[in-house]
């Protein structure tokens, strides 16, 4: 069994992987994947790992150094239900910027350990709201974040828990448009990372094909304006609450029909004329300028 004083090695050097893997250069960053344990949220070991055309393999035992790898640990396998892979959100985090005193409201919570990363990111001073629609879940990041003084769990559909404003609404699964209160509850110089995904974007096993079908955007508040970025592809577990078949349809055929790398503004409006639209969906779109 490892010990502990090797494993702060090992998360030291995972840390630096996962930063490195998108080229993401914050120190902060590469220091909180290093300070949080992911043993202390995924329950005890043996734990399956997501292999890519294999489905999930079991670790040979329950020694912590097998979780320190860029890999999707299965939460609740048997529904596909993982903990993320690890350098994208660190790539994610950097985008978002977090700073100290800043309030995060992390929807799609899982057990926690994202939540505890951001928890790190933004201080003492700050806050994290961390919202899981799964009960059993959000019970597990309850009690694994019983220490974080500045992490709160609530237990809800993310799409209509209130909250109070925040400086980055960070979505951890897959919608087919932004909730209302997602885009209400952003500051002014907020920050909305926001995967967009279709009905193909987690269960269809082509991962080659993951940029036709699902995106991740940055969405920035600059007083009544919404600026959108295309951050990257993605592939993750469905958002409940946020699907909606109309939304799907124009997200479907965008990806086929243009190019997201474009999009330069979101409006709260399906009325801005269809050629200046990577997508357009009933009373929302992604615009080019």
């Amino acid at each position: 069994m490892t010990s502990e004083e090797d494993l702060r090695i090992v998360r030291r050097a995972y840390a630096k992987q996962v930063s490195a893997a998108f080229g993401v250069t914050d120190t902060r960053i590469e220091d909180a994947f290093a300070e949080i344990s992911r043993e202390a949220f995924l329950g005890s070991g043996p734990w399956q790992i997501f292999r890519f055309g294999r489905g999930y393999v079991p670790t040979p035992d329950d020694d912590a150094v097998y979780l320190y790898t860029d890999d999707l640990v299965g939460i609740l396998p048997e529904r596909h239900i993982n903990n993320g892979q690890p350098s994208l959100h660190a790539y994610l985090l950097s985008r978002a910027s977090p700073r100290e005193g800043e309030h995060i409201v992390h929807i799609g919570a899982g057990v926690g350990y994202y939540s505890a990363i951001m928890a790190q990111l933004v201080g003492r001073s700050g806050r994290v709201t961390a919202i899981e629609f799964d009960a059993e879940l959000a019970e597990r990041a309850k009690a694994n974040l019983s220490g974080y003084a500045n992490v709160s769990i609530v237990q809800g559909d993310g799409s209509v828990v209130p909250f109070v404003p925040a400086d980055v609404v960070y979505v951890n699964a897959g919608a087919t448009r932004p909730a209302d209160s997602w885009l209400d509850g952003l500051k002014d110089g907020g920050r909305l990372v926001l995967p967009l995904t279709t009905d193909k974007g987690f269960t269809d096993a082509d991962w080659g094909n993951m940029h036709l079908r699902g995106a991740v955007f940055l969405i920035e508040r600059d007083g009544a304006e919404l600026g959108a970025r295309w951050i990257s592809p993605v592939a993750i577990f469905p958002c409940e609450g946020m699907r909606d078949t109309e939304s799907e349809k124009a997200l479907a055929a965008a990806f086929d029909g243009g190019d997201c790398r474009q999009v330069k503004r979101l409006y709260r409006t399906g009325d801005v004329p269809a050629e200046q639209c990577w997508l357009r969906a009933p009373g929302w779109c992604l615009a080019y300028s």
